[in-house]
């Protein structure tokens, strides 16, 4: 909110003195973003189920073949998270 009232105060001075912000000016927060979607919420979800399925794995045992389940769900979620494309906003 505070940004708004400078951001308003400064337009309006630079109206006054006949100068005007470029048009041009983007902000980063203007672009598209990925988080916060079903798609990210459904990659990350399937990540977290791999990993507590690999750390049960390791808690009873350790049982390597569940291990290696809960491996092989964490890198299906890390392909759907690269296939949402929620990793591509985050500079």
């Amino acid at each position: 909110m505070a940004d708004r009232a400078v951001t308003g105060a400064m337009d309006e001075a630079l109206s006054q003195a006949g100068t005007r912000k470029p048009a041009h000016v983007s902000h980063s927060h203007d672009l598209p973003t990925h988080h916060g979607s079903a798609s990210s919420w459904a990659a990350i979800t399937v990540i977290v189920i791999g990993f507590v399925v690999g750390g049960a794995a390791m808690l009873a045992g350790p049982t390597w073949w569940l291990f290696w389940v809960g491996a092989g769900i964490v890198v299906v979620g890390g392909i759907m998270a690269l296939s949402s494309h929620i990793l591509d906003d985050w500079y």
